[in-house]
This record gives C-alpha cells, sequence and structure tokens, in this order.
C-alpha cells in the first residue's frame, strides 16, 4: 500500500509585476524526513516559504498537506492544520518573557471561548493554567527554563534561536520549516543546533524542511537536498548526488565546496 505523502507541491510558482520569483516548484515529503532547501541569495526559497505559510498566494500550482489543499488559507489557519516556522530573521517578542514567547505559541490553539476569557470564568484560567505549565516544560526541554523570567532580547543569540524553535513547535505542528536557524551562529552553536534539530525531530515526531548556507550542516543532516537557482529547480537528490550535480557546483557550490566534500 502506498503511503500518501504528508506534503506534495505541484508546479508552484509565484509571479510579483513581470519577475517570476519562483516556477514549476515541486516537492514531496514524507512524515519523518529532514529535507534541505538550498541555493545562492535571491534563489526563492524563503518565497518557497511564504507560500507554504499562507504568507504569500501562488499564482499557479498547489500545495497539498495531510490530504488538503492550501492555495489561499491565511497564516493562522495553516498553523492550526499543522506547519509551522522559523524566520531567517529571528522575529521573537524582544520585550516579553521567554515563558510569555512561548505561551503565545501556545494561545493559537486556545480552546476556551472569547466570552470565558472576557468573563474571566474558570475555564480561561484553567487554560491559561494548563498553557503555562506546557511552556515551562517546553523550556525545560530546550534548556531555557531557568530563564523563563528574562526578556527575550536579552538572550545570547544561540539562545534566541533555541527560543523561536521552541515557540514553533508550541504549536504542536506535523511539519517545521526552519529558515537559515545557523545564520550567524558560531561552530559551537552550529554543532549544538545540529543535535538539536536530529532531537526535536525524533522527540516531537516531526517532518523538517531547512533552508540553510551552511553546507556542513546541510549534508551532515539532510536525507536529501533540493536545489534552487533564479526561482527553478536545478537539482535533487541525496547530499552525495547534490555536492556533485554539475549545475549545483557551477550556480552555488563551487568547485572548491565539491572537491571539499568529495
Amino acid at each position: 500500500m502506498e503511503v500518501k505523502p504528508l506534503l506534495k507541491v505541484n508546479h508552484l510558482g509565484i509571479q510579483f509585476g513581470g519577475l517570476k520569483a519562483v516556477s514549476e516548484f515541486n516537492l514531496t515529503l514524507h512524515k519523518g524526513e529532514l529535507v534541505g532547501l538550498i541555493g545562492p541569495n535571491g534563489a526563492g526559497k524563503t518565497t518557497v516559504f511564504n507560500m507554504l505559510t499562507g504568507v504569500y498566494v501562488p499564482t499557479e500550482g498547489e500545495i497539498i498537506f495531510d490530504g488538503k489543499k492550501l492555495n489561499g488559507l491565511p497564516p493562522y489557519k495553516i498553523t492550526r492544520r499543522g506547519i509551522s516556522r522559523t524566520f531567517q530573521n529571528i522575529r521573537l517578542f524582544a520585550d516579553l518573557s521567554v515563558l510569555d514567547n512561548v505561551r503565545i505559541g501556545y494561545h493559537t490553539l486556545a480552546k476556551n471561548s472569547l466570552l470565558s476569557s472576557i468573563l474571566r470564568l474558570p475555564p480561561h484560567f484553567s487554560n491559561e493554567k494548563e498553557m503555562k505549565e506546557k511552556s515551562i516544560e517546553f523550556l525545560k526541554i530546550f534548556r531555557l527554563d531557568h530563564l523563563k523570567d528574562e526578556k527575550a532580547k536579552n538572550l545570547p543569540y544561540g539562545m534566541q534561536r533555541r527560543l523561536e524553535i521552541a515557540r514553533a513547535l508550541s504549536t504542536g505542528p506535523k511539519l517545521l520549516l526552519l529558515d537559515e536557524p545557523a545564520a550567524g551562529m558560531n561552530p559551537k552553536e552550529t554543532t549544538e543546533l545540529m543535535d538539536l534539530m536530529a532531537f526535536i525531530r525524533e522527540q516531537f515526531d516531526l517532518t523538517i524542511l531547512l533552508i540553510e548556507h551552511d553546507m556542513k550542516l546541510v549534508m551532515g543532516i539532510c536525507e536529501r537536498i533540493s536545489v534552487l537557482d533564479h526561482g527553478l529547480l536545478i537539482a535533487e537528490g541525496t547530499p552525495e548526488e547534490v555536492r556533485n550535480h554539475p549545475k549545483v557546483i557551477e550556480a552555488y557550490l563551487g568547485e572548491e565546496v565539491g572537491e571539499e566534500h568529495a
């Protein structure tokens, strides 16, 4: 019996005025996979993420997630369907506490009614207590619980990245989109990030799609890689196949990187 993919992207594209930012993009993700999306700056990688999460509405193609079409849905509905993301530039609520940043993620799944919240009825307090307890448990997993009352902006860069991933996971996703999580990290932080991704993938039964420029990270952790250049998919395959692909070497990796990983 054929297993249905978690995500199926068919001939996806978007045009801004006369410019085609992405065209004929195809991608299949099965449950539990960790797949990389790479390419030079301006290749269209983040544009793909924006279409998958409802920030942009595709002008062509379709996105099928968990058997249902996502095209045209607003971001909050896509989050509730089970897709969450982080951003290339960290987008935390800088002046809120570490704890509150994670609690905000849980609020997207809140079940108590608006009336209950306005009238401060018992279900409201029960729900708030449950979300706080879950948020603290989440912070323990990410080794941030001792900083729960600290403002997010006061955390070191690597911890801010961990907090952003924790907040994304608090929405209970099936698919996590990570947009350059290693950007700005030193080698030690990057190694810790690789360990963290492997851990959360197993712990939360996640499928992960990763945009990243750090080739050591991508080649070391991804099972498959898709390569974009000028909005077009130019290669896909295992890390070994991609690093030796002539079009990839020409467009992105460079001869010296291909030799480095040979």
